[in-house]
């Protein structure tokens, strides 16, 4: 019986050989790290309005939703995020999952029919993938960013149904895909796009809207949105934004929908909160891409290759994964939380340090971390 734990410390050997080994690092509440590896972009987490919309809607409801969103899981908290998400995407409806991940699952499986292809970027994020794969349907993985791979994919499957399926700021090197041209040749093939727009939401576009809006796709109805919650809106959960007759057959069809405990009423308060500062925040946003650029510049000062950035995610590449995690471990160790990914976390097998910018961090702070990104580069 002990055999398969054998077998399981055995692998746990070669991640470590290899320098693939990862490690939980829990926080306090009072945690002193200068935090470049967290995904709160604008500082909404913490900010007072949302707190306290948090705290209300938790006296109000309790601790958690008690179901699922078609048992007794929906509250007026879930429908008024869900109209206001419809209302800044641009989109007809909007449904609020639990996740991110559990959105693009959900997604993807409810867009697939009979003989479907999916056509995905190399670069998508593993919940996409993940989506891809649990779908049943043909994927095609085409090259990063390449819409002429993806035009010569739809044109060899003519009078098949077909979704292109991308990220708009890619989660690990945080450049953004060419949405209008991959809008474009999809709908030359009678295709559909779905979009995940977790990294632009809160970030760019009009009133942040995010990356669909701000190449005005918005609302198009072979356009399907989906973003998590969690990152520059600071709470937790997924939403899918489109057609009200997509939506409408997600609430019907969606297994991870249907089948999952609803988002806790005081996470979707707090989140509506977040909403609406992020609306009103071009200041936050002015502040945020100021500290992109001297990130950027002082970084690739310091001779380190750096990724050029379209909204808040840096990527710096390390030697090697075992260079990538000592590099982590070392601004760790003065005071410097950074993201560190190494394969196979990353799709074109390069380690590198991700460093995602923040607007809560107090400007020196921040500051005094880029020094010490750059004093414990390999």
């Amino acid at each position: 019986m002990a055999d398969w734990l054998a077998a399981l410390d055995r692998r746990a050997q070669l991640r470590a050989k290899a320098g693939l080994t990862r490690r939980l690092h829990p926080r306090p509440a009072d945690d002193q790290l200068t935090d470049l590896a967290g995904n709160d972009y604008l500082g909404l987490a913490t900010h007072p309005e949302v707190t306290a919309a948090a705290t209300a809607a938790l006296s109000a409801y309790g601790l958690g939703a008690t179901g699922s969103r078609l048992v007794r899981g929906s509250t007026d908290a879930h429908q008024a995020l869900e109209e206001d998400l419809a209302r800044w995407l641009g989109t007809d409806s909007a449904l609020v999952f639990s996740s991110g991940y559990l959105a693009n699952l959900g997604a993807l499986r409810a867009l697939v029919q009979p003989r479907t292809l999916l056509v995905s970027d190399a670069h998508n994020h593993a919940s996409l993938i993940d989506g891809c794969r649990l779908s049943g349907a043909e994927t095609v993985v085409t090259p990063h960013a390449d819409v002429d791979a993806v035009a010569a994919a739809l044109a060899a499957a003519p009078g098949r149904p077909a979704v292109v399926v991308t990220e708009s700021i890619f989660s690990v090197d945080g450049d953004l895909a060419p949405l209008a041209r991959l809008h474009a040749v999809a709908r030359r093939h009678g295709a559909l796009l779905l979009v995940d727009d977790a990294h632009a939401l809160g970030l760019t576009g009009p009133s942040g809207a995010g990356a669909v809006a701000a190449t005005g796709l918005a609302g198009e109805p072979d356009v399907v949105i989906t973003a998590t919650l969690s990152k520059a809106l600071g709470g937790a959960g997924g939403v899918v934004a489109g057609p009200a007759e997509f939506v409408r057959h997600l609430v019907e069809t969606g297994r991870t929908f249907i089948f999952d405990t609803a988002l806790p009423p005081a996470v979707a308060a707090g989140v509506h909160a977040a909403l609406r500062v992020a609306r009103a925040g071009d200041d936050l946003r002015a502040e945020l891409s100021d500290r992109v650029s001297v990130a950027v510049g002082r970084l690739r000062a310091a001779g380190l290759t750096v990724s050029a950035p379209d909204a808040a995610v840096i990527s710096v590449t390390a030697p090697g994964p075992e260079a990538a995690t000592a590099w982590a471990e070392d601004c760790r160790d003065r005071g410097v939380a950074v993201g560190c990914f190494r394969p196979p976390s990353t799709p074109d097998s390069r380690s590198r340090l991700r460093l995602t910018v923040s607007a809560g961090v107090p400007r020196a702070a921040f500051e005094r971390a880029l020094g010490v990104i750059v004093d414990c580069a390999p």
